[in-house]
């Protein structure tokens, strides 16, 4: 079993509109983070993860997520699941937890058009 407090959690400024707060389990088949979104993510294009399957529940707010095109509205309590390869984009304000699969790690994921 593994516990991660709080203030062992690190804090990443992703853009202006999206903050990371990651809990280092150490794990490398699996993650977990809270991310803090105020607008549009990236801040243009889309993004990929190459090898990572992301599960993001929304704790609060509401939202939109684009995959490969279609448009999803989110709010508090929903869950999406993004697939490795899936270009994707996040709008308006929400806060999320995120778990990857395996361990996210930044070579893997990617800003593409």
């Amino acid at each position: 079993m593994k516990i991660i407090s709080k203030d062992q959690a690190t804090r990443f400024k992703n853009s202006e509109s999206c903050i990371a707060i990651e809990y280092p389990i150490g794990d490398k088949d699996v993650n977990g983070a809270i991310i803090k979104l105020t607008g549009r993510y990236p801040d243009k294009g889309r993004v990929v993860n190459l090898k990572c399957k992301e599960l993001a529940y929304v704790i609060e707010g509401s939202g939109r997520i684009t995959i490969e095109g279609q448009d999803s509205n989110l709010k508090e309590g929903d869950v999406v699941l993004i697939e490795p390869g899936e270009k994707y984009f996040w709008d308006w304000v929400l806060t999320i937890f995120v778990s990857c699969t395996p361990d996210w790690y930044p070579e893997q994921h990617k800003e593409v058009e």
